[in-house]
């Protein structure tokens, strides 16, 4: 998916590309990709980050 998403673009710089493959990651690619081990808990990159945030703020 991220192949076809980005791969067959072309920008007019280097900083557009950047900025456009980071929205693109953090808007779709992380949201909906799961991530495949039982390690993980089979979420996705977000939730897990999600997760991460909850956690620290309870230890707070």
């Amino acid at each position: 998916m991220l192949k076809e998403e980005i791969g067959t673009r072309l920008w007019p710089d280097r900083a557009r590309a950047r900025a456009e493959v980071f929205t693109f990651i953090e808007t779709f690619y992380n949201r909906r990709r799961l991530r495949k081990h039982a390690v993980f808990g089979y979420i996705t990159p977000h939730e897990t980050h999600q997760r991460l945030q909850n956690d620290q703020a309870l230890a707070a």
